[in-house]
This record gives structure tokens, sequence and C-alpha cells, in this order.
């Protein structure tokens, strides 16, 4: 038996670590992190360090199937193609491309690949959870400032304001939880802002336990603060900050009795907060998705980039930073972006009412059933899903449910056989991480990319790379695609000069580490300033200010429901051993979490005869589902914290989609989105709980 060490970047998760990769013949036995990649310095979560379980897994999907009478058929790559292909060409000729929709999820750094294809095809429809993921930082940040801030950890930050996020668990996106860690360690002062008492809640200097929802509040509580006593950087704002008279002036709308009102805290509690982190320099505001899943999205995070500017944070180091990009093809152009027409781009399902979200190509799920449903705006015939399972993952699963079992032709393309899977005409086995070459970290803004090298090959499973490249060929011609994924590496690579061995060889490419680039550049914006008066916004006919909503379904905003439905239930936190929908499959992961959990208060479950590990019953006006009971006190009396993302694949019949799946809940009515982004309000509703009659 041979073995050998790969070096390669782990996709357990959105991290992108640098791991060692041990092999044996054709077998991955073993993955640990590799000290000398400078992401994550050895670091590995348990995801990363047990995924060879995942790729190895006996119920892998590993060859091409196509439903036939009800049941699966094998097929050959080649059948797999020509159907697929011939399909969406009929579509499109018959009632033009946009009838076809794409989607992916997790987003396995195949984002610009997919979207790529959709544009080249024609069709202006790409389904992910960029609407309320990730997107909408993204987007304001471009649109307030020029770029996405990120906390500048290397620059050693004094203060760190950690708001909707849990890093040392879930190392999302530019960051990983190490980071944190070691700032703590340092000594930097901790401001968590959560309602939940998560690991980060636990070491900070400061915990405002808000209530669900109300992060928008308190952000204009501290704004306040800040602007009232003067600890704002005036030069900044003067030479760098546009409209800063008018946001003075809608700051006074939301006063910080107001703020206190709304988020449960005492003004003292705020006002503390406000004072330290507008005093201790340098500081950086770490956020995460949690402020996302909410109709308050945008306000939220301009409020943030607010702070972050008026304190004299935004772009120095150890505050929020932009990053420059590694010298490689980013990944707009290599999304082909341009290619797609103007005429396209006005049928973009949700564009008119989501006019921020239709900025960056991405939209609001709802739409898109509608499309499958009732047919309107216009009819979508056909859906390819990469890397995702909106059954499980999106709101309103039942509605979900309904348009994939209705829709024409339904591709699916992933590791399992999953509840989506299981609806499509063709399911098509992806590859893991550990089964191609890619140039990692693509997408993200903190300035790297690294080298994920092929360990193994399992089956006939190939890269969502190579799919994509072939069927491209096939839908919009091979002008537009290459002979092989690697000759596509290679135009990734090119503007850097070095060949994809050469790109290995090395490990990863980091861009120039610049600071206070505003001072000879001005910002990316059309006034050239951090526009806390947005052009942008008001360009497309949204209030160019930040305001204040509150959440659809509160006590204080639905008191019609709260009587059937007295909790507000919050889901989304992190699982450490799974991602999102991800890893349900029998294994070590599983093992770990056998059973979805619902955090209960003891006092609540004292009333309601509810005891440690009994299933209970949680309902909203949406319908119900089981999980089983954790009694703490992490969350507020009046508070339920549920799992999201569970099914069960050892239900052989329906795998358990509507059991535990906390989407059976939640809404996806537009009036209950962000307006200007489409966010789905995932984390914030109304619910009930009762120990369960029939577990």
């Amino acid at each position: 038996m041979a073995t050998r060490i790969v070096r390669s970047c782990c996709r357990s998760c959105h991290g992108g670590c640098g791991v060692l990769v041990t092999v044996d013949d054709t077998r991955v036995t073993s993955i640990k992190g590799d000290p000398d990649c400078p992401v994550n310095r050895g670091w590995l979560c348990v995801k990363g360090k047990k995924y060879h379980t995942i790729t190895h897994h006996p119920q892998r999907l590993t060859h091409p199937l196509r439903k036939k009478k009800g049941s699966w058929e094998r097929i050959s790559w080649e059948e797999a193609f020509e159907d697929i292909a011939g399909r969406f060409l009929q579509i499109k000729d018959e009632l033009g491309p946009e009838s076809l929709v794409l989607g992916y999820g997790t987003g396995r750094d195949n984002e610009s690949f997919i979207y790529r294809f959709a544009n080249t095809f024609g069709t202006p429809n790409v389904l992910t959870a960029g609407h309320m993921c990730y997107g909408p930082r993204l987007v304001t940040g471009i649109s307030l400032c020029g770029n996405l801030p990120v906390v500048d950890y290397e620059g050693k930050p004094s203060c760190v304001m950690v708001w909707g996020a849990n890093p040392l668990v879930s190392h999302p996106d530019e960051y990983k939880g190490l980071y944190l860690a070691q700032a703590m360690k340092r000594g930097a002062k901790i401001i968590c802002v959560d309602p939940r008492r998560s690991m980060v809640a636990k070491r900070a200097h400061r915990w405002l336990q808000i209530r669900p929802g109300t992060d928008g509040a308190l952000a204009w509580g501290m704004v306040n603060v800040i602007i009232d006593q003067g600890l704002f950087e005036a030069d900044f704002v003067e030479n760098y900050v546009h409209g800063w008279e008018e946001f003075c002036q809608r700051a006074k709308q939301y006063p910080l009795a107001w703020a206190a009102d709304r988020t449960g805290l005492r003004q003292e509690e705020i006002r503390s907060a406000a004072e330290t982190f507008g005093t201790t320099k340098p500081a950086g505001i770490h956020w995460g998705v949690a402020l996302e899943q909410s109709k308050n999205c945008v306000n939220t995070i301009s409020l943030l980039i607010c702070l972050m500017a008026m304190t004299g944070n935004l772009d120095r180091p150890g505050g929020s930073v932009f990053y420059p990009n590694p010298p490689v093809v980013n990944a707009s152009r290599l999304g082909a972006h341009r290619i797609l027409s103007a005429e396209a781009r006005q049928k973009r399902l949700g564009g008119d009412r989501f006019r921020l979200a239709e900025r960056i190509g991405v939209i609001n799920p709802e739409p898109v059933w509608d499309a499958i449903l009732n047919q309107e705006p216009y009819p979508v015939k056909a859906l390819y899903l990469i890397s995702t399972n909106p059954i499980i993952s999106r709101a309103n699963a039942k509605q979900v449910k309904a348009a994939l079992e209705k829709v024409d032709f339904l591709v699916v393309q992933d590791f399992f056989l999953t509840p989506t899977a299981k609806e499509a005409d063709m399911v098509l086995p992806a590859s893991t991480w550990l089964e191609h070459d890619y140039v990692a970290d693509l997408w993200k803004r903190h300035g790297w990319v690294v080298a994920r090298q092929k360990a193994v090959q399992v089956g006939q499973a190939r890269s969502d790379y190579d799919i994509l490249n072939e069927l491209g060929k096939r839908c919009s011609g091979p002008a537009h695609w290459w002979p092989t994924v690697k000759d596509g590496l290679e135009y990734i690579l090119s503007p850097s000069g070095l060949t994809w061995e050469e790109f290995c060889t090395r490990g990863y490419l980091q861009g120039e580490r610049r600071f206070r680039k505003y001072e000879t550049e001005g910002f990316s914006t059309p006034t050239g300033k951090v526009e806390f008066y947005s052009t942008v916004m008001e360009k497309i006919a949204y209030d160019p200010l930040p305001g204040f909503f509150d959440p659809p379904e509160a006590p204080w905003s639905s008191p019609d429901l709260t009587e059937s439905y007295p909790f507000q239930l919050i889901t989304g936190a992190r699982i450490p051993f799974f991602f999102h929908t991800e890893n349900r499959v029998e294994g070590p992961l599983r093992s770990k979490r056998p059973d979805p959990l619902v955090e209960i208060h003891p006092e609540v479950a004292r009333v309601k005869g509810i005891a440690p590990g009994d299933w209970v019953r949680i309902s909203s006006p949406r319908g119900s589902i089981q999980q089983r009971a954790v009694l703490t006190n992490k969350v507020p009396r009046n508070v339920i914290a549920a799992d999201h993302g569970w099914w069960f694949p050892e239900d052989v019949d329906g795998l358990g989609w509507d059991r535990s799946n906390v989407n059976v809940l939640t809404d996806n009515t537009s009036e209950t989105c962000d307006p200007a982004m489409g966010a789905t309000n995932l984390r914030v509703l109304l619910c009930n709980v009762e120990k369960a009659e029939n577990p």
C-alpha cells in the first residue's frame, strides 16, 4: 500500500483551511491542519479532520442516475450530458433562457462557474443563499464604502465587537475562530452582541443580550451615544463622510431611551459598550450571518459600517479594512457577468422588488417557487440545483417541496441522495473537495487564494467545475469554456504568471497589504466618500439613510399572535459537526449530534412538564416539528433556540424532511423580507413549545 501526503485546502465549511491529507493507496486515512498555511496556521476543526468519512461514505452518490417510472437507473456521463443539454436547449428555444433557474447553496467555491454557465446560457436567474448570507454585507459595503470591510486581526485590534456571530464555532467566510481567540489572549476588549450565551459571550468583556431581532435598534443607540459624546473622529467625518448632517438628524428619531426599550437592555449597558468601542483604538466589528437573515438586514449592516467609519476604524490597521485581491482573475470576471444582456437582466425574478440584490445578481427564492407553481410572471420549467438542499435550507419548506415536485425538469448535483435530490429527474454525483483541484477562496475578501489539490477519486464523481465545463460547451458553445478544467485554472492564475503546478508548489498567493487607501484614492463610491446618505440607495428608489424595522413576528409587533405563540424562536446557531444540512449521514460527525436539539429555559420547561431529552413539539403559524429538549439558561426565559438543517438519511421512505426541519416553521412572503435585499427572516419568529404527545 503506497502512502503519500497531499497539501490541499479544506472545504468542509466556508473555512478554506490549509490541510495535509494522508492517502493510503486510494483512500484518505487522516486529515491534519497545515502549519505552513498562513490562513489557518495548522489549526483545523472537527469537520475538516473527519471529512474523509464523508468522502468515502458508503451512501455516496458515485454514478449519474436518471429517474424512470419512479425508480433510479444508472446511466453514463455522456447520456447524462446529452439528456440535460437537450432539455435545457429545448426549454430555451420554446420559452426563453430565463425559464431555466440555476441554484446553489453552501457554495463550494463553485459560484463563478455556476454564474458563467447561467450568463453564457442567457438566464438571469441564479438561486443562491446570497440574498441572506454574505451578499447583503457585500453589496451594502460596496454601496456605502466601496468594498466589504473585514476585521484586520493581523493588525492586532484592541477592541473587537462580535455581532451576530460565533466564530469560535463557525469559522465563516474570511475568518477563523483562531484569530479571535488570539485577540482574546492578547487582551483585546471583546463586546459580544447575541441573545444567546454563546462561547464568545461567555468570554466577552461586555455581553449585550438583546431581544432577538433588535440589532438595528442597538446600533442606533450606540450611534447616538457616540454622536452625543463627541466620540467620533471629526477629521475623518469632515473629509471622508457624505451625508453626516442628514445622518445625525435621522439618529434623533432613534434615541438611546428608544433603543433600550426595543432591545431590552439598560441604557447604561448600551452607553458603556458605545464608549468602549468609540474610545479603544484600533477596533473592528466582526459581524455574522445572523444580521442578514432578517427584515432589518440592510439597515443594520449600514449602521455598523457607519459605526466603523465614524470612529475612524475603516481601512485602518487593526480596524475593519479592505484587503487587496491577489493577482488572479477575480470571481466576477470568471463568472462572465458582462456577457448577460441588459434585456435578460430585466427578466430576473424579483429584480424589480429587491433592487439592491439585483445589483449583484442574486434573487429571493419565493419568486422562483411562484414562477413554478403559478407560472407568474413567466413559467419556470427547469431547475439545475448544485450543492444545495432547499427543502431543508429555505424558508417555507412545504412550498419549496411543492415547487420541486411540480417543476418539469429537475437536475440535482450533490454528494448524497438528499430530500431535494429525491425529487429530481436526474442526479449527478459531485466530487467532494478531496477529489478535485481548484484555486480555493477566490471569492473571499481576505486577500488570499490557496491551492486545493486532488487526493483521491471516488467512483465516477466529477467536480462541479468539470460538469459545468462539459455542459457549458453543449449549452452555450465551446468558445466560453476550456478544453479541460486545468486550462480554466491556468486562466484564473494567468495574472500571477504562475502555472497550476507552480501555484501548487507555492501553496498560496496573497494580495499586497495596504491601508488608508482612501487618503490617496478616496472610496470607491459615487461621491468618493463613505456614504452615510447613500446615493446608490437613492438612485434605486430606497431610503438613502438607514432606518429600522421591527421583526415581522415579535411580542410587540404581533400582539394578536402571542396568545397562541408566546415565545420568540431563534434558529441557525452553528453546530460544530455539521455545515447547514450536510453531514447528517451515519458516521463520526453525526454520532456527536444524533438528534436535533432545542434549547429551552428551565423555568419554561418546568411549567410545560418538559424534562431533559424529551421530544417536544415546536409550532408556528406555518406548522410544527419535533426536536429534543435541552434545558439551559443560555437562552432567556421567553426565547426558544432550535437547530436548523435537519433531515434523516436513515429514514428510507421520506428522509424525514418535515420531522425536525425548522424551515417548516419559517415564512418567506415578501412582506417579511428585507425590502431592498429580499433577505429572508429565518432567525426570529413566534412559536409555542409543548411536550410531544407522540415522539
